[in-house]
């Protein structure tokens, strides 16, 4: 499950791939429903130099760290970073839900409704 979420990690949109499927084309598919922000905090899931590229065109800073495989290091704001913390708990709040957490839905239509329901309960007004 990819998601873009605001600075308080409330999700704005979601995009689902299979569990085998890089990071890269869930990181494709929200590139366009990405907010005006000044930074994108990702993971190192995220790390593609396309992908950095399009952020910096669209006017934001990415502060994510490189893959351990990256010949050149990659530079990043590492306090900054330690912000994504906070989004991660409050989007692990999704799994309080039995249904998600365990995968109880195999259909990923199912799965996907359910995820959004959840999202709007607890992220709600």
């Amino acid at each position: 499950l990819h998601a873009v979420t605001d600075a308080n990690g409330r999700p704005l949109s979601f995009f689902m791939t299979a569990g085998q499927i890089s990071d890269y084309t869930g990181a494709a598919a929200l590139l366009d429903d990405l907010p005006k922000a000044q930074w994108l905090l990702g993971d190192r899931g995220y790390d593609a130099d396309w992908f950095r590229d399009a952020l910096q065109q669209k006017g934001i800073k990415p502060c994510i760290p490189g893959r351990k495989s990256r010949l050149d290091p990659i530079k990043y704001d590492k306090r900054r970073y330690k912000r994504r913390n906070h989004i991660e708990i409050r989007s692990g709040r999704l799994k309080d839900w039995r249904r998600l957490a365990t995968h109880y839905d195999r259909c990923p239509t199912v799965f996907f409704s359910a995820i959004a329901l959840a999202a709007t309960v607890s992220f709600g007004p």
